[in-house]
């Protein structure tokens, strides 16, 4: 598959729309560790690697897939030697603690680095995310000796996480998870159950597999409220650190699905494993979305770096495929290349502008994410709330329309195997199921994040934006009175619910609507912020650079701006043409 990272376009968004290095000194953690010289030499290694090592996995890591064999996982060939040179270039302690061996870069850099990976291969990019994110849970809400035994081994690559929450017969509600935890005199746990749907539950790329288990105690409370949260080890680890004997946990079978082929999705046992409590008792689940907040953002990010790779496959394919009988403005052989065709650049420029805009708000996100983290301010609180479940469902809902949008520019070419788009399709729909499901992002965005406190969280989002948007220049100023009419609509709508009979139901029935329109407002913001970027530091960019970006900003504003109205008037829509339907005539 052919992939390359978009650098300009990251840095860009990093120095002149974000200032990101003006963040970074203003934060004593931060100010020493990296500048904006230290972050592109990051992306230009991090493009280098994911170019060269990752990306010629994808298509044979797909065909082939990965296998259990006499109970162990076999990775497609090829992954163990690309993961050992990952790994030892440090890129899976990228944003880890630096006192247990991590890098400590900021996550508005290690986001981008997310996405060169999901772009280069879904399936390879998941065991790296699985195992930063234990490792940032461990860091967390573990206890010190947890930490010193177990997150050098995890931010090294030398072993790799896991996160085990599902069940048979729990999914997304928690409530049901039966696996028990039985503590000890040695202040261990002895863990006993099933989980499925693990990524990376067990493979041959590390000699250790950590589990983050969720469990119950046999006394505790009923429901979500009773769950506590536990570090298993594939393999035990001896008090010197060494592996010693086999723990109790095996891969009973591994998924065959319809994408991410590469990545091992495994039902694990726990047959009396020992465990070691994380965080508080019956607190599991409160730890367990540290995690959850950084994974839903980075498997957002699958939806970009899968739109990215399809726009940069069907826009080179549209350069070079030539049809029809010319028009002037073919290469001399009496046919066009097809990107003269109308039909064809508007599929081009709407997977470019969304990809775009989905892009610096996964910055805007990870800046929020290091503000919460550095600085504890109730502003980054509020946009981490509200951003992350928009990020992770809008993402991948218009990730997969986007990685549409590029199989139909190839056509017929476009559904068989060969050209690889058709794959891109395939890996991105499960980015809108697992790790919540993007209805379970809507339901929290508006439910929980919107409407508690009349509206506290979207308020702080909404003054930030009219701040920043206030330096945008008057050629702009029609998009900008949109954009901001657009948030107190959706914060008008919001306080329509509060009068609503059934609350409930209406919130079910409007939730997605409202993450869409929400979706459309924020980019919309983001374009006036890169547009107002590109604009005033145009005497250092390249002049075809500024006038793409302005050409992709009037298509966004003329052609998809308009889908926030058609959200916002189903979300107005009376629940009742969603619920009167008896269960019977379904």
């Amino acid at each position: 598959m052919h992939y390359k990272a978009p650098i300009q376009e990251m840095q860009f968004l990093l120095d002149n729309v974000f200032q990101a290095s003006e963040l970074w000194q203003s934060l004593p953690a931060l100010a020493e560790m990296v500048d904006m010289d230290t972050a592109v030499a990051i992306l230009d290694e991090g493009a280098k690697i994911t170019n060269e090592l990752v990306a010629p996995l994808n298509r044979d890591g797909d065909e082939e897939g990965v296998r259990l064999v006499d109970g162990k996982v076999i990775t497609p060939k090829g992954y163990q030697a690309a993961y050992q040179t990952f790994a030892e270039s440090g890129w899976v302690g990228l944003s880890g603690e630096p006192e247990y061996g991590g890098m400590g870069m900021p996550k508005m850099l290690g986001v981008l680095f997310d996405e060169m990976c999901y772009g280069a291969s879904n399936a390879f990019a998941l065991y790296s995310s699985l195992t930063a994110g234990a490792a940032l849970c461990i860091a967390s809400h573990g206890a010190d000796e947890l930490k010193e035994r177990y997150l050098p081994m995890l931010y090294s690559g030398q072993w790799a996480g896991a996160m085990d929450m599902t069940e048979p017969q729990a999914g997304s509600d928690l409530r049901h998870i039966r696996t028990k935890a039985v503590p000890q005199e040695d202040g261990s746990y002895r863990v006993t159950g099933t989980k499925i749907f693990i990524t990376g539950g067990d493979h041959d790329l590390t000699e250790n597999v950590i589990h983050l288990v969720l469990a119950k105690l046999p006394d505790a409370p009923g429901g979500s409220r009773g769950l506590s949260l536990f570090l298993v080890p594939k393999i035990q680890v001896n008090d010197d650190g060494s592996l010693g004997e086999a723990n109790g946990v095996e891969c009973g079978s591994v998924e065959h699905k319809m994408g991410i082929k590469a990545s091992a999705t495994c039902v694990i046992n726990f047959n009396d494993a020992k465990g070691y409590l994380v965080g508080k008792v019956n607190r599991g689940l409160a730890a367990m979305f540290t995690m959850m907040n950084y994974e839903r953002l980075s498997i957002g990010i699958q939806g970009l770096g899968c739109a990215e790779a399809g726009y940069q496959m069907a826009r080179d394919y549209a350069l070079e495929r030539k049809q029809g009988q010319g028009s002037g403005q073919g290469l001399g052989n009496g046919s066009d290349p097809i990107i003269v065709h109308g039909d064809v650049r508007r599929m081009l420029l709407q997977i470019a502008s969304m990809t775009e805009a989905g892009r610096a708000l996964a910055v805007l996100t990870g800046e929020s994410l290091d503000k919460l983290k550095h600085e504890e301010s109730s502003e980054a609180a509020d946009l981490v709330g509200l951003l992350v479940p928009l990020a992770k469902a809008f993402f991948t809902d218009t990730g997969l329309e986007s990685t549409v949008a590029a199989q139909q520019v190839f056509g017929g070419h476009g559904y068989i195997r060969e050209t690889g788009v058709e794959q891109l399709v395939r890996d991105v729909r499960i980015a809108q199921i697992y790790e919540g499901t993007n209805g379970i992002q809507a339901l929290d965005l508006l439910g929980r994040k919107v409407l508690p406190k009349e509206g506290a969280m979207l308020k702080t989002l909404m003054q930030k934006v009219k701040q920043e948007l206030e330096v945008v220049s008057p050629e702009w100023q029609q998009q900008v009175a949109q954009v901001n009419q657009a948030f107190d609509r959706l914060l008008e709508v919001a306080g329509e619910f509060r009068s609503r009979d059934c609350l409930g139901d209406a919130i079910n029935a409007a939730a997605v609507d409202y993450l869409h329109a929400t979706g459309y407002a924020v980019y919309g913001y983001l374009w006036l912020k890169m547009v107002a970027a590109a604009e005033r530091d145009q005497q250092q960019l390249e002049p075809a650079f500024v006038q793409r970006k302005q050409a992709l900003a009037r298509f966004f504003f003329s052609r998809l701006f308009p889908r926030f109205d058609a959200h916002l008037a189903s979300v107005r829509a009376p629940e009742s043409c969603v619920m009167d339907l008896p269960h019977d005539q379904f």
